[in-house]
């Protein structure tokens, strides 16, 4: 079976996880990836000779037994794909896995083009033709996901032209971002002689001392300025091919495909945009002049924004504290969720071991219904690396939970894909608050906390931001080195505030942010996600002061649903509704709240 062997100790004798895949695979040479593979070739052929241009005369019967069947042959597809994935993220630089990885890629790719009528196909049958369909129960049971599709539908192609989109997607776009992800991966930068990954060099920019966070800094930034013509080429490739696709499909804004994709309104994204903007001053600003005064500085450095607060006296965190932390903080929330939870640990589905050429981030991929979620992370032993941990297993739970819904209905929109994790950080966060009682560890965590929800909320929308305007100038001609860095500093500026002071190597950092390579606009959903928690938290305070009002089984049911409800359908329940702008201003205002207490608590000590 495929293991990671982990020599790096603990610093407490707890050695760090490392994934098995063997449920999966057993290894890259496992014979049953070719068979697979192979087998799903198969039925790929006999399918679209059964059915490529004859959807509209099937049956709602006969019609969902054919979409029953294309769920079948993807989910064995996406088995091997999530496993070249997984094997790729855990170790970007070896040769061998990355050839692997690509060579999943192609074949997959190969296999999946032949179904690509389907959909097609789906969406252009009339409306009222599908709604007699959709009155057998075996179709209707994917409304959901035809629905998601048909949204689609004004902006789909010709089905040569999506064959071909499809098809050049490998040696295209999946190039850009492999090479992307590669070149990452190898760079070093050097600190006092030693040669650190991009990992270890972020860690070291939230170490105690200031000395230390600024070699780091300036080690990382003249890095990145160093490769910027690399980054910025492929940036500008990337969002030019978007901006072709847009403009053949018809899309008026670059971002309005990511919302149809998560099954959210422009108009929603836009207020909660407009939303967070607003609030810069007074959450990000007031919060940053605080932090300034709380370390005696005059003007915050860039490489100050996550450094401990004076007095912090952050020890390192042994793993298994780590792991009881959090699967306390969620048996006393719903012992379900702390039982799934344990599963990650017994069954080495997290790998959190930093290593050479791992994947600096984290992650929990769903991989596929029939099998489980795998974690990636990388453990440092500090506070924030406990929240980062209660935030993946809040997604391994929500996958797990949604796992029976099968392949097309587990998948929840972005917009809900970070509702759990940020739940699970909110209920460690509580837990560990209501265990420091009050005083100074209490304002430590609660201004921890602030930090953490401004990284997820401002920076995440600051970075949304970025993207709007680089895509924008993008469609006039390529963007220069120079604007982008000018782009970067201007939303920097404006989201952080005049608490800090940025160096010119800053101008790069935007250089290293994988989720604009990887998946342009995904970053509004963890602001959408964490306002959405806030929210959702409030109401369950309420009802708990109320006897709970059954928030913990509306929850547990909303985590169930996976994709088969929007956003609309979901909050319905809990009295809330994400088009309405009061809902971000009551998320917001729960982080304003932690701003007032901290201020209060300088006032007072």
């Amino acid at each position: 079976m495929h293991t990671y062997t982990n020599n790096l100790a603990n610093h407490d004798s707890d050695p760090l996880p490392a994934w098995d895949l063997g449920d999966l695979y057993s290894g890259r040479d496992d014979p049953a990836i070719a068979r697979d593979l192979g087998d799903a070739a198969r039925r790929a052929t006999e399918f679209a000779d059964q059915y490529q241009g004859r959807l509209a005369d099937l049956g709602g019967k006969a019609l969902g037994a054919a979409v029953s069947e294309i769920e079948a042959i993807d989910e064995t597809l996406q088995r091997a794909r999530s496993y070249g994935q997984l094997l790729f993220a855990a170790n970007t630089q070896d040769a061998e896995i990355a050839a692997f990885y690509q060579n999943i890629n192609e074949r997959v790719t190969d296999i999946s083009s032949r179904l690509i009528f389907f959909e097609l196909e789906l969406n252009r049958i009339d409306d009222h033709v599908l709604a007699e369909k959709l009155e057998d129960a075996g179709l209707r049971r994917y409304k959901s996901w035809i629905d998601a599709n048909r949204a689609l539908k004004p902006y789909q192609l010709g089905d040569d032209l999506e064959k071909i989109l499809h098809q050049k997607n490998v040696p295209g776009r999946a190039a850009w971002t492999r090479l992307f992800d590669e070149t990452m991966a190898m760079l070093r930068f050097d600190v006092d002689g030693r040669k650190l990954s991009s990992a270890e060099v972020l860690d070291l920019m939230m170490d105690a001392k200031a000395s230390v966070r600024r070699k780091a800094a300036k080690a990382f930034g003249g890095v990145l300025g160093e490769n910027v013509r690399l980054f910025s080429l492929i940036t500008n490739t990337l969002a030019k091919d978007k901006e072709i696709e847009d403009r053949w499909r018809g899309h008026q804004r670059p971002i309005s495909r990511r919302n149809l994709v998560n099954q959210v309104e422009d108009e929603v994204v836009d207020a909660l945009i407009a939303a967070v903007k607003a609030s810069y001053p007074a959450i990000a600003h007031r919060y940053y002049a605080l932090k300034a005064r709380w370390m005696e500085l005059d003007v915050l450095d860039y490489w100050d924004r996550n450094a401990p607060l004076p007095d912090a006296g952050e020890g390192r965190i042994a793993w298994n504290d780590a792991r009881q932390t959090v699967l306390d903080a969620y048996a006393g929330f719903v012992p379900e969720m702390s039982h799934i939870a344990e599963r990650f640990f017994e069954n080495s589905w997290i790998d959190a071991a930093p290593r050479p050429g791992k994947d600096s981030g984290a992650f929990s991929h769903s991989t596929v219904p029939s099998v489980h979620p795998y974690i990636l992370m990388n453990y440092h032993g500090k506070a924030r690396d406990v929240m980062t941990l209660a935030h993946e297993l809040g997604h391994g739970v929500h996958q797990v939970l949604a796992a029976p819904q099968g392949h097309f209905l587990s998948d929840t929109p972005l917009t809900l894909a970070e509702t759990a994790s940020v739940f699970g950080e909110m209920l460690t966060f509580r837990a560990m608050l209501d265990a420091a009682g009050d005083g100074a560890r209490r304002r430590l965590l609660l201004a921890r906390k602030v930090e953490d929800m401004l990284n997820t909320v401002v920076r995440q929308v600051a970075f949304c931001d970025f993207e709007i305007r680089l895509h924008d100038a993008r469609r006039l001609g390529e963007v220069s080195a120079e604007r982008l860095g000018e782009i970067w500093l201007e939303v920097q500026r404006q989201s952080l505030g005049p608490a800090f002071r940025f160096d010119d190597e800053y101008k790069y950092y935007w250089a290293y942010i994988p989720h604009f390579i990887h998946a342009p606009f995904y970053v509004y959903a963890y602001a959408f996600g964490d306002c959405l928690v806030n929210s959702l938290y409030d109401v369950f305070q309420a009802g708990a002061r109320d006897g709970d009002g059954g928030f913990k089984g509306k929850y547990l049911d909303l985590l169930k649903a996976g994709g088969t409800l929007r956003h609309q359908e979901l909050l319905a329940p809990f009295g809330l509704d994400a088009g309405d702008p009061e809902f971000w201003k009551r998320g917001l205002g729960v982080i304003s709240g932690f701003v007032d207490e901290l201020e209060a608590g300088m006032r007072n000590g």
